[in-house]
């Protein structure tokens, strides 16, 4: 089993330990990958630290990294009906969503293959026929990224695009419930011919291997995209090396509607903002604000509307949503429900599992 990429090879944990992955509609066995852990994490990091230092990628003209970016992109518009059904499996979401997100991570690709290409450098005039002024760019250096399971390859473009076009080099560290997108992509990154080095790639969970990429003094930057007691930790695990730290934690959005607004395009709105991706988006609506007169209509047609969201598999084409990610995830999510009736919430519909044919997955109703 050799599902870690560290420094241009592919090998096993080096404890030997691996990892079942499920998909979330039914529990199926999907994949099987090596479960890595500090020892290989050490050593990813010992490999982009060289290839920062020593390698030619920092250094490497701006085209030149730019094509290594366009050619992912064009390997994935090759290959995107796989990507999305890796993604689909891994998650459980529908697979005409997952195909939306593999267009959207090639467009990031080529965004940032030509946004490197114009910001190489600027004079500027600072008005003093004495002084010359000239922006420079440099990458940071070993970037640690860690990327959370509800758009796995999306988020984790946002973070390898942008890193590789400025010349860095990384370690990612992927969900360790939806793995199967990252192992694709460094796969690719090594078919596009990146040194070996630049990328390295370690599963396994944020106890084991996030923590020594937060503590680790020859990390230079911890990104990472996930929850907030997690981005806590990362910070204080960051702060003693002083590294620089970008943390995206989700919030509690909400949409306001006024009488005066178009109800029904604010409703449809309303329901997608919470109930998109089965309501695993961390810029979802989950709060809505409503002027007092309105309040029974919108009501009424929310309650009306969501009562009619069919749930199901990633391949069922009838299906308006999926599953949640894990046993783990939906029993937090019910015990909120069930928190919230205890305080004094009206439940007007869902707040129950589901059985019958959706009772072997994670799923739970928009509520």
């Amino acid at each position: 089993m050799s599902s870690l990429y560290v420094d241009g090879q592919w090998q096993a944990a080096a404890s030997g330990a691996t990892r079942e992955i499920r998909c979330p509609a039914d529990q199926e066995v999907v994949a099987t990958v090596s479960e890595g852990g500090a020892q290989d994490a050490q050593a990813a990091v010992a490999a982009a630290r060289r290839a920062f230092d020593h390698g030619p990628w920092p250094t490497t003209p701006t085209p030149e990294r730019a094509k290594v970016l366009t050619r992912v992109a064009d390997l994935l518009e090759a290959e995107l009906e796989e990507v999305a059904r890796l993604e689909s499996l891994d998650t459980g979401k529908r697979l005409v969503e997952s195909r939306i997100d593999m267009q959207d991570v090639i467009g990031v690709f080529r965004h940032f293959a030509a946004l490197v290409q114009g910001e190489a450098g600027q004079v500027v005039d600072t008005g003093m026929p004495d002084v010359a002024s000239r922006v420079v760019h440099e990458p940071v250096g070993v970037c640690a990224l860690v990327t959370p399971w509800n758009f796995p390859l999306l988020q984790t473009s946002w973070k390898v695009a942008p890193a590789l076009a400025a010349g860095n080099t990384f370690v990612l560290k992927p969900s360790e419930l939806t793995p199967q997108s990252a192992i694709w992509l460094l796969g690719a990154l090594e078919r596009a011919g990146l040194p070996a080095g630049v990328a390295n790639l370690v599963l396994g969970t944020g106890a084991e291997v996030g923590a020594v990429l937060s503590e680790h003094p020859d990390v230079d930057l911890v990104s990472f995209t996930g929850g907030l007691q997690t981005g806590r930790t990362i910070m204080a695990a960051a702060a003693p090396t002083v590294k620089r730290v970008a943390l995206e934690l989700g919030g509690k959005n909400p949409n306001v509607v006024f009488a005066d607004a178009d109800l029904p395009a604010a409703i449809d709105n309303a329901l997608t903002a919470v109930f998109l991706d089965s309501g695993q988006v961390c810029s979802a609506g989950t709060r809505l604000v409503v002027e007092e007169s309105i309040h029974d209509e919108v009501v009424t047609e929310l309650v009306r509307r969501a009562k009619g969201i069919r749930l199901g598999g990633p391949f069922d084409e009838d299906a308006e949503t999926g599953p949640l990610i894990s046993e783990a995830h939906r029993a937090k999510v019910h015990a909120y429900v069930e928190a919230a009736v205890a305080e004094g919430a009206q439940l007007l519909t869902g707040g129950e599992i589901p059985g019958g044919d959706l009772a072997g997955g994670w799923y739970y109703p928009p509520t």
